[in-house]
Parts: C-alpha cells; structure tokens; sequence
C-alpha cells in the first residue's frame, strides 16, 4: 500500500486521468518500446493482391485472360479498347477473339451494380474462377512520357498508363501484361515491371513435353518381376506387373530395353500400381510391310502399330523433317482403305501458312487451290507408288488413280459443322494450328474415324505461336494417357545422309 500511494502522489495526473486515455497512453507506450511488432502489424494490412495493366495483345490472343489472374486485380486502359474496336473487323481468328473479349468485357460491366469507379467484382461472372476486381480506366491520365516515345502511339498511352498507376499506388505491385516482347523491353527502360502471359502455354519448356515412348533400366525385371503374371492370347504376350515404375506409366506409353533378347511392349491397362503390357507387332520384318513400307527404326515401328490398331482413334506423330511422318500415315491409311477396307477414304487438310511471302489468288476449285500446298501428299504417294510390286507403266498409272480417287483434300476455312464418318483424317502441319483451330478439327470425327495430327514443333511459321502455346503441344498433353489415343516423337531421319546432316548442323 505505500508504495502505490507513492506513486499516485509523485504522478496525480496519472492517477486523476480516466481508464480509457490511460489504455491509450499504454498502447502508445507498448508501441514505442516495441517497434517490430508495430510494424510486423502494420504488413499484414498492406494490400497482397497485385495488379495487372492488359495489353490489347492480351485479349485478342485469349479473351478468356480476364478470368485467369487468380485472386488478383485487372486494370483496362482506355487504349486498350480502343485498339480492340479497331481490330474487331475480319473473319480471321484475330477478329473473333477481338469481338469475344468485346462481349466478355460487356457481361462483366453490366454485371455490377456499384459502377465501375471502385472496381467491378470478377467472382460472379467468371463463376468462382477468379476473385480479383475489374478496373476500367475512367480518368484522363497525364503523365510526361520521356521525349523518344511519341504519346500518339497507342503502345506508350498504355505505358503511360501504367506510369500513373505505379506512382499513384507505390506500396502494390503494378505489372504490365503483354505478348508484345518489344512493348515488354520499353517498360522495363522505363523501370516498370512487364510480364508475358503464360497462361496459354502447355509447356514452359519443350522438353518436358511428353515423347510417348519410356526405356527401361537393366534391372527392370527384378524390380518388378515379383508376382508377375504372363499369358498369351492371338499371338501377343501379356505381362501384367507391379513396381516402383508402374504408376508413373500412362496407358498407350511404350516402352523398350534394348538388352538381349529386346523388348518391344506398350501399356494396354493400369490400375493402381500394377499395369499389363502388351508386345507389338514387328513391323520392321518385310513379312509385315504396309503398302510396301517397313518400320526402319524403333519410334517408326512404334507408330506403325499404332496407326495400325484399330482401338486407337486419335494419334499424334512428331519429329523433324525426314523421320517419315508422312510416309509412314499414308501408307497405313491406303492399306486400311483400300485393302481391309475399314475406312471409306483419306481426307487431307493443312494450315496454309507460307514460309516466305505470299504468292497470291491461286485459281480453280478447293482441291486445285489446295494442291500446291500439298507437296508432300504428292512426293509421298510417288514412292508408295513405286512399291505397289509389277505392272508396269500402265499398272501403276491405274494405281495412281486407284490412290487419287481415295483421296481428298479439304481446306480447313469450310470445316465448321462437318462430321467425317470413317475417314482416316489427316492433318499435316498441326505445329501451326491455335489450340482452338485444333479441338474445331478434332470433334468433327464421328463414329469409326481415325484422326492424326503430324508436325514439328520447332517449324512454327504461324505468328504469335510459340512451341509452348501451339496445337500440337496442346493435344499432345491433353490426350497422353488416354485408352484411345497415341502418341509417338519420331527421333532419327530416314530421308538422306545430307537431309540428316543438314538438320543437324543447320
């Protein structure tokens, strides 16, 4: 009891103060005696969500980015629309994903109710899938734009744009999306921060992608040899197994070991951790030649046997010029239209992009227009000509026509609403197709038709595709696993010891 009256009398006005202004004084002080907890407080308000400026490239190359940030907020400059009102024009693809993300931006502005000064809500109209805030530019903008870069390019009003909102929020993170890499260099000479969009890309990088083929270790078989089980049924060999390796197989996948004897299988079932492998056909023996043509290397017999199997429906082949992408599909498509008959004919189609400039209106009807881009229909149908045994000239003249008359070409402007009803559709030059061109091609194939997709990925000539964001790499990484479709990489050529050299020095 002294001491507290001591100290009552030595501070009177502490004592005399009342209860509220003397926590408040002992917040204060507990503050001022301890400034990191302050501060670690004071960083849990500051805002986490970044926010991103859309370039118009954005939007025009996938009017779904809106939906694609996440938790985090989106800021659309008024250039921005105003370049998407002048792209919007056209048939091309460009044109369409102009016009969607015209409508897309529309449902959201009309979705709010609250204006659109304080950010529109993204929740209700991206159905859950992303929970930032919507931000239209709705002020005029000044900002004094270094002297090199003339403010009546659209390019540096939104550069500008971004300017402000860096210095008008300098505690968040303003990030400038754009597929434009020189628009993404300016901005960060100007120290701002740029980004690509990534969204669209199956693969940050290319190797990754899956090859549809797996080499087994030298000790394989004691691994996985314990509780094997193995049968044989129409001339196959079954395996089924279990294993470390087991759950990482994918159905379709095939796999070799190349010790003595060799094994040749491909993963026909899995469940759990045990799998069944199935042996293949050797289709590298001449007892077993399509249309006179012999698998001539492991990835080639791989391919065979699956554009052979008449389970598979959807089959993608790739690897570099010369490996026999081509060769090896027409030859399974003629034997299987004109000597089993499973399939009515062989339709052909491609991408008609050019790899140099362009060389004008070519006259006649769809196929005529369409046959100086096939090239290699005709240099392939030559040699399968020429392995079709005697006959002479007049035989295989009929042959050709026989072959021809099995055979259309179809431009991919008219496919929209067709349904190909068994066919062994072909689309060659798949690397140059949008994921988006690539499922309208796919989901026209109706009951019994067969469809593969052939390219190389590092053959790009379509602008703004990359190896990452292409249709083939699209399809490749959807549909790997699936019971019904194949995939193989192609590895070595087999055209010419100077085609060979030169893809690999060139």
């Amino acid at each position: 009891m002294p001491a507290k009256r001591k100290a009552s009398a030595a501070d009177p006005k502490a004592a005399a103060a009342p209860k509220s202004t003397r926590r408040k004084r002992a917040a204060d002080a507990s503050d001022t005696a301890s400034p990191a907890r302050k501060s670690t407080r004071r960083s849990t308000t500051e805002p986490t969500r970044k926010l991103f400026v859309l370039d118009t490239n954005v939007l025009m190359h996938d009017p779904t980015s809106l939906f694609r940030f996440e938790e985090h907020d989106l800021y659309v400059p008024i250039m921005t629309l105003e370049e998407l009102d002048n792209n919007k024009k056209g048939t091309t693809e460009v044109a369409r994903n102009t016009r969607q993300a015209s409508r897309m931006l529309d449902e959201i502005v009309c979705s709010s109710e609250n204006g659109i000064d304080a950010g529109i809500a993204l929740d209700a109209p991206s159905r859950g899938q992303a929970t930032g805030r919507l931000y239209l530019q709705t002020e005029a903008i000044d900002v004094a734009l270094p002297a090199a870069l003339p403010t009546a390019r659209g390019d540096n009003q939104i550069l500008a744009v971004v300017m402000f909102l860096a210095e008008k929020h300098p505690g968040r993170e303003v990030i400038l999306v754009s597929k434009d890499i020189n628009m993404r260099i300016k901005a960060r000479a100007l120290g701002l921060a740029a980004q690509d969009y990534f969204n669209d890309k199956v693969l940050e990088d290319s190797d990754l992608l899956y090859s549809g083929t797996r080499e087994l270790p030298a000790d394989f078989w004691d691994a996985h040899g314990r509780g094997m089980q193995s049968w044989k049924e129409e001339g196959r060999t079954y395996y089924r197994l279990s294993g470390p390796l087991a759950p990482d197989m994918l159905v379709n996948e095939f796999v070799y070991q190349d010790d003595e004897p060799p094994l040749q299988a491909w993963v026909k079932e899995k469940e759990g951790r045990s799998v069944v492998l199935e042996t293949l056909t050797d289709y590298t023996h001449q007892k077993n030649n399509i249309w006179g043509i012999t698998a001539r290397n492991r990835e080639q017999n791989f391919a065979l046997n699956l554009l052979m199997n008449p389970d598979i429906d959807f089959i993608t082949l790739l690897g570099q010029a010369g490996t026999g992408k081509t060769l090896l599909t027409l030859a399974a498509g003629l034997t299987q239209v004109l000597e089993t008959k499973r399939y009515a004919e062989i339709i052909m189609t491609r991408v008609t992009v050019s790899v140099g400039e362009d060389i004008g209106f070519l006259p006649g009807t769809e196929e005529e227009k369409m046959a100086p881009w096939m090239g290699a229909l005709e240099d392939n149908l030559d040699v399968l000509n020429g392995t079709t045994g005697e006959g002479g000239d007049w035989g295989r003249a009929a042959t050709r026509d026989l072959i021809r008359s099995r055979i259309k070409i179809k431009s991919l402007n008219f496919m929209r609403g067709r349904t190909f009803l068994n066919k062994f559709l072909i689309i060659d030059e798949a690397q140059n197709l949008t994921p988006k061109q690539m499922k309208t091609l796919i989901t026209r194939a109706g009951p019994g038709t067969k469809v593969v997709c052939m390219g190389n990925i590092a053959q790009i000539d379509t602008p703004y595709l990359t190896e990452g964001s292409s249709g083939l790499t699209f399809v490749v990484d959807r549909f790997k696993g699936w019971g019904h479709a194949g995939h193989i990489t192609l590895q070595r050529g087999e055209r010419s010891r100077l085609a060979d050299y030169a893809a690999e020095v060139l």
